[in-house]
């Protein structure tokens, strides 16, 4: 009987877990026995890896082979265990030095002629594993970029399985990962295209300065799109933490690009309005893959005609709207991911639409039930409502708006100052702050708190619209360089709530 052991990653979500993996090689008929609740995916590893030892040089044992993944509870994904099984076995039948499979954790997926192919998931996985202590991690080279963002790990890339094991042999020597310095390619249209729309402009600085959400609604053609496509740019940078959060996400959901490893800018995410429960939020068979909530995590979701979605699908907003982060139960376990986003809402104000209200053609009750789908709870989380109207003949004059930059300006001024006083607190934008603090500890004077207090009592605003209310309140005090909100920017947030829908 011999054994050998080698050591890769289980990950879930967004969180990894490390894995041990032992080979034992024992009398009895010829075959390959996997043991540790694999999926389908990691089953069919077992002819992958017999074929890509036996064509990188390597024998494969010609006798019962028993390879265990622990802890055995819980639920083995996908294929990136298939270089640390492939090195378990060859430990096992004393083919490379005694122990050096434990020298590092190995991820990767092979092919049958030995070559390494990059997995999902392998920022997350590396994150794990250097959380957990090692030092050193092997990775396929086509996703070495992504995976030598990790600081504080030796992270090494590999061709093929039979480069690793001359590794190992002390051979050869692998490519070492080199953090890539990022380059913010991303580039927005700028707002100085936009014309008119004051208010709706001003609501958009707003949202960006406190990371608020928004609906616009008004008729076609007027804007609304024009207007959230230009969000993102007036948002500042990613810091270096959001940077890894966000790009482990994406490499979960594999859109990450090779060129492009590290994500810098806010994601921009605009699904379709036939869009399902599942793409916007999550799932999938086994274990649950991001949706766009996630995806648009520290960016933008941008809904347009969201009076056309589900209202199964637009409920399915709530939970992530006020945790900012998912939680999805499926076959193989719970995946949890981040989605702390700013939604922009876009709606038509009747299914007709015309470019004139004047010449609406839908009935009263038409009208109330479009945009009905959008339930008090839903609209009670978005703390901007603009209705936009057309504007008569500034389109044609050669005016040129403010620019990106200026408003980006402003906008990172309100963030650092409302960063700064949130500091000890551990939040960033004014959105993040709860509603206790904002009525105890920071509890505004009773004459600012006055509107409020009406509100309430006339039944016109929820506690928890009145807790929105005062993050709004104070994201205009940071516009205004003020210390504090008062009357004035208390006001103005009420009004805000009040302006939706015409």
């Amino acid at each position: 009987m011999a054994l050998g052991r080698a050591f890769s990653v289980a990950v879930s979500g967004v969180d990894g877990q490390m894995v041990e993996i032992e080979a034992d090689i024992g009398r009895g008929l010829p075959g390959i026995h996997l043991v540790g609740l694999p999926d389908t995916a990691l089953n069919e590893s077992r002819d992958r890896v017999k074929a890509a030892v036996s064509n990188s040089g390597a024998t494969w044992p010609d006798t019962r082979v028993v390879l265990a993944l622990s802890p055995a509870t819980l639920p083995k994904v996908g294929s990136v265990y298939d270089l640390a099984l492939s090195l378990a076995v060859l430990d096992a039948a004393k083919q490379i030095p005694p122990r050096s499979s434990e020298s590092a954790v190995f991820l990767g997926e092979l092919a049958l002629d030995g070559r390494l192919r990059g997995v999902r998931g392998v920022l997350p996985a590396v994150m794990a594993v250097e959380r957990a202590g090692w030092r050193r991690v092997v990775v396929p080279s086509s996703v070495l970029a992504e995976a030598g963002l990790v600081e504080g790990i030796e992270v090494l890339g590999a061709v093929s399985l039979k480069e690793v094991v001359e590794w190992l042999r002390g051979e050869t020597v692998l490519d070492r990962g080199v953090p890539s310095v990022p380059s913010d390619d991303a580039v927005y249209p700028d707002m100085s295209e936009v014309v008119g729309q004051e208010e709706a402009r001003w609501a958009l600085e707003v949202a960006a300065a406190g990371a608020h959400h928004i609906m616009l609604t008004g008729p076609p053609g007027i804007g609304k799109t024009m207007l959230a496509q230009r969000l993102p740019g007036i948002l500042p940078p990613l810091t270096d933490a959001e940077s890894l959060e966000v790009t482990a996400i994406h490499s979960v959901a594999g859109t990450l690009t090779g060129d492009r490893p590290l994500i810098t800018a806010p994601p921009f995410i605009a699904p379709h309005h036939s869009t399902t429960v599942s793409a916007l939020v999550g799932g999938g068979t086994g274990m649950a893959k991001p949706g766009a909530v996630s995806r648009a995590h520290r960016g933008v979701l941008f809904l347009d005609e969201c009076a056309e979605m589900g209202a199964k699908t637009l409920e399915a907003l709530r939970t992530p709207l006020e945790d900012g982060e998912i939680r999805i139960a499926r076959r193989d376990g719970v995946a949890r991911y981040p989605a702390r986003f700013q939604l922009i809402l876009a709606a038509n104000p009747c299914p007709c639409a015309p470019a004139r209200s004047a010449d609406c053609v839908c009935a009263p009750t038409v009208r109330r039930k479009y945009l009905g789908k959008l339930s008090g709870p839903l609209m009670d989380r978005v703390d901007l409502r603009i209705a936009m109207h057309a504007v008569a003949t500034g389109a044609l004059v050669d005016d040129v708006g403010e620019s990106t930059d200026a408003v980006r300006s402003r906008v990172t001024g309100a963030r650092d100052a409302a960063a700064e006083r949130w500091r000890e607190f551990g939040w960033t934008t004014n959105a993040e702050v709860p509603g206790p603090a904002l009525r105890q500890k920071f509890r505004l004077s009773n004459a600012a708190l006055r509107p409020l207090e009406r509100a309430l009592r006339t039944g016109s605003l929820t506690a928890r619209g009145a807790d929105r209310a005062l993050r709004v309140s104070w994201t205009l005090s940071d516009l205004a360089g003020s210390d504090a909100p008062g009357l004035e920017e208390v006001g103005a947030a009420l009004d805000f709530r009040d302006r939706g829908i015409s």
